[in-house]
C-alpha cells in the first residue's frame, strides 16, 4: 500500500458518475472532520503467499518436499507448512528455498471444546506448540492464541464455521489476535454460512463494527496434491494473501500481515492499494477480457459505493467507521482489501 496526499477527484466511466468529489464543507457541522488513519506502507513488492496447508506430517496426502515444490513452482513467494500439532521444520527443506521462495515455520494448533474444533494457526514459531484446552470455548480459543504469542509467533484463527464451531460472539471476546480466515479453500468449512449462521465476511464486519481491529486472510488449507483437482477435494491454489512487506523475510512478512498491509484473494490480483487522508484507490491487475466490480463496504457491512472503474476510488466524506473493498471478477473470483479505519481530525486548540 502507498500513501498519497489527499486530492479531490471525480471519476467518470462510460458517462456514469462513479465516485463523487470529496467535499468536507458539505458535512454536517455536528460531524467532526475525518480522515483515514495514516499508515506507513513500506515495501515495493507484493509477496504472494499461503499461510495454511498440510503434508503427510499430519493429514495431507504428500510429503513436505512435494507440497513446498508445488507452491514454489506455481509462483508463490512464501509458504507456511501448518500441520496439525506437528512442527515441520523449514530447515529440512532449505534446498528448495532461495531469493524468490521462502518457507516460514508454522503449525495448526488443534484443540477442541465440547466436541467443537478449535484450530489456531501459529506462524513464524520456533518449534511445536502444545494445544491447550480450557473451561469454556472462548477460554480455549484464548489459551491457544496465548500459547502462540508466548513464543512470539503470530496467530490466525481458522475456519470458525467448520462444523459450526464458533462465531462472532466468541471471536469478539478473544484478545491478542489480528488475523481471521474469511475464506478457506477446503470445501467443507461453510465460508458463506447458512441456515441462519452468517458467512465469514459478515462475521468480519460484525467484529469490525464492534471495534475489534482484525484483518481478513484467505488460505488454501490444502490437503490433496495428488490425483484429481476437483471442487470436492482440498486442492492447492484456491486462495492466498499478497503482502506488501519491507523485505522478503519472516519478520517483515509477519509485521506487514499484522498491520493489515496485504490483500486476500481467490483469484483477483491487485497491482496497488493506495490510501490518502480521504481517498482509497484499488488498482486491479486485469486479466484477459474479465470485467471487475468493486464494492466499498463500511461499518455494519453497509455498501458505501460500487464502481466498475479501474482504479476503483472511494472518497471519504463522513465518518463511516472503516472502509474495505471487495473486488469480484466476471468469473466469480474475489479479492478483499483490508479495512482502512477512519479517525477524527483534531481541531485546532483541542
Amino acid at each position: 500500500m502507498t500513501q498519497i496526499p489527499p486530492r479531490p477527484a471525480t471519476l467518470v466511466a462510460a458517462g456514469l458518475l462513479v465516485v463523487a468529489a470529496c467535499s468536507p464543507a458539505s458535512e454536517s457541522s455536528d460531524v467532526p472532520p475525518v480522515r483515514f488513519e495514516p499508515g506507513d506502507y513500506a515495501g515495493d513488492a507484493w509477496l504472494k503467499g499461503n499461510t495454511h496447508t498440510h503434508t503427510t506430517n499430519s493429514d495431507g496426502d504428500s510429503p513436505p518436499e512435494v507440497v513446498a515444490r508445488w507452491y514454489r513452482d506455481h509462483g508463490y513467494d512464501f509458504l507456511v507448512l501448518s500441520d496439525h500439532n506437528v512442527f515441520t521444520d523449514p530447515a529440512t527443506l532449505s534446498h528448495l528455498t532461495d531469493s524468490t521462495f521462502l518457507l516460514i515455520a508454522g503449525e495448526e494448533v488443534s484443540s477442541r471444546f465440547d466436541g467443537k474444533p478449535v484450530h489456531v494457526n501459529g506462524l513464524n514459531i520456533p518449534g511445536v506448540i502444545e494445544a491447550r484446552e480450557a473451561e469454556t470455548l472462548v477460554a480455549t480459543l484464548q489459551a491457544n492464541v496465548d500459547a502462540i504469542r508466548e513464543v512470539e509467533g503470530v496467530p490466525h484463527i481458522n475456519h470458525p464455521n467448520f462444523r459450526w464451531a464458533f462465531g462472532a460472539e466468541e471471536l469478539a471476546q478473544v484478545e491478542g489476535d489480528r488475523l481471521l480466515e474469511i475464506h478457506n479453500g477446503e470445501p467443507n468449512v461453510h465460508n458463506h454460512g447458512g441456515g441462519g449462521t452468517p458467512g465469514m465476511e459478515e462475521v468480519w464486519d460484525i467484529l469490525l463494527t464492534g471495534g475489534k481491529r482484525i484483518y481478513g486472510i484467505a488460505v488454501d488449507d490444502a490437503h490433496h496434491f495428488q490425483g484429481e483437482f476437483a471442487p470436492d477435494r482440498s486442492n492447492p491454489g484456491r486462495a492466498w494473501v499478497a503482502v506488501r512487506a519491507a523485505a522478503r523475510e519472516p519478520h517483515a512478512i509477519m509485521t506487514a500481515l499484522e498491520a493489515g498491509h496485504f490483500y486476500a484473494s481467490t483469484g483477483v490480483e491487485l497491482s496497488d492499494v493506495v490510501v490518502g487522508e480521504r481517498r482509497l484507490e484499488v488498482h486491479i491487475a486485469t486479466r484477459g477480457d474479465f470485467r471487475y466490480t468493486t464494492v466499498f463496504v463500511g461499518a455494519g457491512g453497509e455498501v458505501l459505493s460500487t464502481s466498475v472503474a479501474n482504479p476503483a476510488v472511494y472518497e471519504l466524506t463522513g465518518d463511516v467507521g472503516y472502509v474495505r473493498a471487495r473486488v469480484t471478477d466476471s468469473g466469480g473470483a474475489v479479492a478483499w482489501t483490508q479495512p482502512v479505519f477512519v479517525e477524527a481530525i483534531p481541531l485546532e486548540g483541542s
